[in-house]
C-alpha cells in the first residue's frame, strides 16, 4: 500500500472528512513519527508495533560496480518491531 491508497481508504471509511483533511491527518501522523525518531525517541503503537532507531558503526564497504573500497560513515537507521497482535495475525 502506498500513501495515496491509504488516503483513499480512509476517505471511503470517513465520508464526513474531505480528502484534503485526511491527507493532512496522514501527513501529520508520519511527520510526528519522524520527528520523534530524529530526537532519538521511540514511537509505540499498541497492537501494531514500535518504531525506533538503531546505530550502525562506520565500516569499509565496496562499490559493487567498480569493486573499489569505500568508507561508509556511522549512521542511525530506522527500526520497526512488530507488536504481539500483529505477529499473531500474520502467522494464523
Amino acid at each position: 500500500m502506498i500513501r495515496s491508497e491509504l488516503v483513499q481508504m480512509l476517505a471511503a471509511d470517513n465520508p464526513g472528512l474531505s480528502a484534503r483533511e485526511i491527507e493532512r491527518i496522514v501527513d501529520t501522523f508520519f511527520e510526528e513519527i519522524t520527528t520523534r525518531l530524529v530526537a532519538n525517541g521511540r514511537v509505540e503503537l499498541r497492537g501494531f508495533g514500535a518504531f525506533s532507531t538503531r546505530a550502525r558503526d562506520a565500516r569499509t564497504g565496496r562499490n559493487p560496480r567498480t569493486g573499489e573500497t569505500v568508507d561508509v560513515d556511522a549512521k542511525r537507521v530506522p527500526y520497526f518491531k512488530p507488536g504481539k497482535e500483529m505477529r499473531v495475525r500474520l502467522n494464523v
